[in-house]
């Protein structure tokens, strides 16, 4: 195990700030076009499980160390030992890295026709935020949906924030990405998905909304909602039903209650 992340030598700057000016981002989860740090125990450990993940480096405090040898996680041939504050000025202060950190190549990102046999996807229109897309990647994988669908454009990048919040999910899921999402709508209808889209004043309710032995839930950004092409691409736009005083929930909360409903539909027996 390298111990580089504790050596001073006198009269030098010390090498996590040589380290720093080459590797680190400038902020939490910014990401250079080649890499970028992923960290927390969950995010750390799905990338060092995730044979297509490319992993750079690797800087953990010796208890975060612990931890991944317990778990049974693999770790790369050299391991930098690292203290906290170290740490903290790789991935930004205010990250919750959880003592480890590891820097790796981003992931490819897939086309639609690397579906396959999927029968449960989940289609992104315009959600940015990395903390909602990486609470419905996490709801998406225990859920056991095959693919994230978003557009190359306003679609948050892969980043330490988006992974965090996956939990390890962005490992565990295929990201599939299209220039134009009324085409790929279009294509999914093809394919024999039902498209349901998900909407506060939708004309059906969500239960009553699944059809079909394939399906593609569509969530649109918070505020805007689904824009007037993507809704009229869907088979049927559907609202949750709830009875209090709030008519609608935060788009991640939202998918992982349709997400639960799409399952019960396509794992009810047939008939």
């Amino acid at each position: 195990m390298s111990k580089d992340f504790d050596k001073r030598p006198r009269g030098g700057r010390p090498p996590e700030r040589r380290r720093e000016r080459r590797f680190a981002p400038v902020s939490p989860g910014d990401r250079r076009p080649d890499q970028l740090w992923l960290y927390g125990i969950h995010a750390v450990a799905a990338a060092l499980g995730n044979p297509r993940r490319t992993i750079l480096r690797l800087a953990a405090t010796p208890n975060a160390l612990a931890r991944l040898k317990e778990e049974g996680v693999p770790l790369p041939a050299t391991v930098e030992e690292a203290e906290n504050r170290a740490l903290d000025r790789l991935v930004g202060d205010g990250a919750v890295h959880q003592g480890v950190a590891a820097l790796v190549e981003p992931l490819d990102a897939l086309p639609l026709t690397m579906l396959g046999d999927a029968r449960l996807i989940v289609v992104l229109d315009q959600v940015t935020d990395p903390h909602n897309v990486g609470a419905i990647m996490r709801s998406a994988v225990a859920f056991g949906a095959e693919a994230i669908v978003t557009t190359g454009r306003h679609a948050p990048t892969e980043t330490g924030v988006l992974a965090k919040s996956a939990s390890g999910a962005l490992e565990w899921i295929n990201h599939v990405e299209v220039p134009n999402l009324a085409r790929a709508l279009t294509e999914l209808g093809e394919l024999g998905f039902t498209r349901v889209g998900l909407d506060s004043e939708g004309e059906a309710t969500l239960e009553t909304a699944m059809a079909g032995e394939r399906i593609a839930l569509v969530l649109g950004a918070e505020g805007k909602g689904l824009r007037r092409l993507t809704r009229e691409t869907c088979d049927t736009v559907a609202r949750l039903d709830m009875p209090g005083a709030i008519k609608s929930l935060n788009v991640s909360n939202a998918a992982a209650l349709a997400l639960y409903v799409a399952r019960r539909h396509l794992d009810a027996p047939a008939g």
